[in-house]
């Protein structure tokens, strides 16, 4: 089973699970999981071949389902269905799950990707996280040096760098799999069918992942789906605005919740 982090306890709201995105980890999602424990039981994983996860040979979206479905199974017979929130590589996963296990999902949140297809390649990133020679990292920083030749971005090397152990001279993310896989990653199954729960697509106001283009598509697999964007905000819009992007869950969980 996935690595599961559990923050804070089980209330009369239904629990939220928060399905992190390519090279992430539950660890990222720290701060909002728990600041939205105030109200609820948060939920959070490192998905398979990232973080504390086991290692699997394959990165389908099939296959990052029906872990996440392991999981919410003993939490859904305890509590009820959850609301889950998927970000990027995590919201394809969340997506079909829902179609996949609708019964264990009391809303769906999706943050800033479609259930499209995409031309980007992030092989790029793991070329560069390769590169760096991890003997001679001593300290944070020392990687970060050596990233930087490749990746301009610092917040972008700062993301990267969180699955780093610099004790131990390791990634936390098993990057053969996830260059092999990388056409999966970027793409999106054929899928059949619809789900009817409640959905909400949270977009970066900036971001290049959601597109107007992309709504058809959003739309015959979830019909009920509702679209929303945070201003000012790229594609790690949990990152750049956390504050609005906490606050926009909340109102619609609430929202939901209150439909009972």
């Amino acid at each position: 089973m996935l690595n599961t982090v559990f923050t804070g306890q089980a209330t009369d709201r239904a629990p939220l699970l928060i399905v992190h995105g390519l090279f992430g980890s539950a660890r990222n999602w720290g701060v909002i999981s728990k600041r939205l424990s105030d109200q609820r039981l948060v939920v959070s994983v490192d998905q398979r071949n990232h973080g504390e996860s086991p290692r699997f040979a394959t990165q389908s979206y099939e296959d990052m389902a029906s872990d996440l479905a392991e999981v919410l199974e003993p939490i859904v017979a305890e509590h009820g269905p959850l609301h889950v929130m998927g970000h990027s590589m995590g919201g394809k996963a969340v997506m079909v799950l829902a179609l996949t296990r609708p019964e264990l999902i009391k809303s769906l949140i999706v943050a800033d990707i479609s259930p499209v297809a995409y031309s980007h390649d992030n092989t790029p990133l793991i070329d560069a996280m390769r590169k760096i020679h991890l003997s001679t990292v001593e300290k944070r920083s020392d990687a970060d040096r050596q990233l930087a030749h490749d990746v301009l971005d610092p917040g972008v090397r700062a993301f990267l760098l969180q699955s780093l152990v610099v004790k131990e001279k390791k990634w936390l993310l098993n990057l053969d799999v996830l260059e092999a896989e990388m056409p999966k990653i970027v793409g999106f199954p054929e899928v059949s069918g619809t789900y009817g729960g409640p959905v909400f697509f949270l977009s970066g106001g900036e971001s290049t992942y959601v597109e107007r283009a992309h709504r058809d598509r959003s739309k015959a697999l979830f019909p009920h789906a509702k679209f929303a964007s945070i201003p000012g905000t790229g594609h790690w819009l949990h990152a750049e605005k956390p504050r609005e992007f906490e606050a926009a869950l909340r109102a619609w969980m609430e929202a939901v919740d209150a439909k009972g």
